[in-house]
């Protein structure tokens, strides 16, 4: 099992001092950024504009998830801007393994979602057209919701599937992620982990993020 990977999500960050928030997880694999247009989920967060800036001033890769209608005319924009992973929502996409292979030509690692009701079964027939697989373990479109459990078993059918085909694909949660949700996570076969409130609501971020990941890859071992 791959070392496990902490993406803290800047919804949780302080907006107005952005780049020292930024600074501050400069110990974490990846910064998820969250963008949501206020149609697929009902929370209006920003567009390419202030992600670019993001991606100026970050110690670390974006991991961008977008939680938008029509991903397949606007998620390239958002890989062509520098994000080293950009994941759409299964829900939303028209052509997801066409948008996939665009995302790839243009750098990024892509990335596909799936909300908490939606179901995995779909993407066994495309399941190689991806570098990273998320299932939501909260309803998208708020930060600090609670872990629900009940999408476990979805990600374990992922990682058996993973593990059959011999799959690199990284397994992704996003959702209530914190020191006494990650190791259900870890155990059911996820390897890369989004924390908001959990990291920057710490004293200290950096060791928010080592203690996570310890968690992680304890659970992991056992």
């Amino acid at each position: 099992m791959a070392s496990a990977r902490i993406n803290p999500s800047i919804l949780a960050a302080d907006f107005v001092n952005m780049q020292a928030e930024l600074g501050r997880i400069a110990a974490a694999d990846f910064v998820h950024v969250d963008v949501m247009d206020n149609h697929f989920v009902p929370n209006l967060t920003f567009g390419p504009q202030m992600v670019g800036r993001i991606q100026d001033t970050s110690p670390v890769p974006l991991d961008v998830h977008l939680m938008i209608d029509d991903p397949d005319r606007w998620a390239p924009a958002y890989a062509e801007l520098g994000a080293a992973s950009v994941t759409f929502h299964l829900e939303a996409a028209h052509e997801p393994v066409a948008l996939a292979r665009r995302l790839r030509e243009i750098g990024a690692r892509a990335g596909v979602a799936v909300k908490p009701g939606t179901g995995v079964e779909s993407l066994f027939d495309i399941f190689d057209e991806f570098d990273q697989i998320l299932v939501m373990t909260v309803e998208p479109g708020f930060g600090g919701q609670s872990f629900m459990p009940e999408t476990m078993p979805k990600l374990r059918r992922l990682s058996d599937e993973a593990r059959r085909r011999g799959s690199s694909v990284w397994l992704q949660v996003d959702g209530g992620i914190g020191e006494s949700t990650i190791a259900q996570a870890a155990e059911a076969g996820a390897d890369t982990f989004v924390a908001g409130s959990a990291v920057f609501g710490a004293g200290d971020p950096a060791a928010a993020i080592a203690g996570l990941r310890a968690a992680a890859q304890h659970a992991h071992r056992h």
